[in-house]
């Protein structure tokens, strides 16, 4: 069998990890010791995010609300609802979220407009403002009776789908308030070529397929080194 060879592009997944820790409100209750929150960020060859979230040690069998946040601290700014998930009876548990998590993370408004009315919280429309960029995390407590049972707050707080949550439970505080976690995935960081334009990796990287040679009378084939 003939030798065959050829030349593709890829890019190369790349990974970013850091640690939420206990919510600034989580600190003031004095709740929630020796809980952990890890986050791994990987970036795709197609240039988009997915992003595993993960507790230790936190509330037993407990709903944990994930939003990517403005600024990680109250009043926290734009919020946006992004995953839940619920621990198990150690108190650990792990959600996957797929999307843009990176430098490029915004929202904007650009027109005031009417909006959907699901209950009576809701507003009855939006503001105008500007592009802004969300690159913090935030954990809510899923139910105010869970967090207080944790030995939190009871405190109510809109950060659900029933706008009935609890007080946040982790953030990334720390990181500055205006620099966020998410901020630190780059497009730079995307290995893969030169950068041009907004900062993409526009230059592929060959690679080489592997060559394969028929071993005599056996009718198999084998990679050449």
């Amino acid at each position: 069998m003939a030798a065959l060879a050829a030349a593709a592009a890829f890019a190369v997944d790349s990974t970013t990890s850091f640690k939420m820790v206990r919510s600034q409100a989580a600190v003031d209750n004095d709740c929630l010791e020796g809980a952990k929150a890890q986050v791994d960020v990987r970036t795709t060859p197609t240039d988009n995010q997915i992003m595993d979230v993960s507790v230790n040690h936190a509330s037993k069998n407990t709903e944990f609300e994930l939003f990517v946040t403005q600024q990680p601290n109250s009043p926290f700014g734009i919020s946006w609802y992004q995953a839940d998930f619920t621990t198990n009876n150690q108190g650990n548990g792990e959600v996957r979220a797929r999307g843009i998590f990176s430098e490029e993370l915004f929202v904007f408004a650009p027109g005031v407009v009417k909006a959907p009315q699901l209950d009576n919280q809701d507003a009855e429309k939006n503001p105008k403002y500007d592009p802004v960029h969300t690159l913090h995390l935030g954990l809510w407590f899923g139910d105010p009776k869970d967090a207080k049972e944790a030995g939190c707050s009871g405190k109510v707080t809109q950060f659900d789908g029933d706008h009935e949550a609890g007080i946040q439970a982790f953030s990334t505080r720390n990181f500055p308030n205006l620099k966020g976690p998410l901020g630190n995935i780059k497009w730079a960081n995307i290995p893969g070529g030169e950068l041009s334009g907004k900062g993409r990796s526009l230059e592929p990287r060959p690679f080489l397929l592997p060559l394969f040679t028929r071993v005599p009378s056996r009718g198999i084939l084998r990679t050449s080194p």
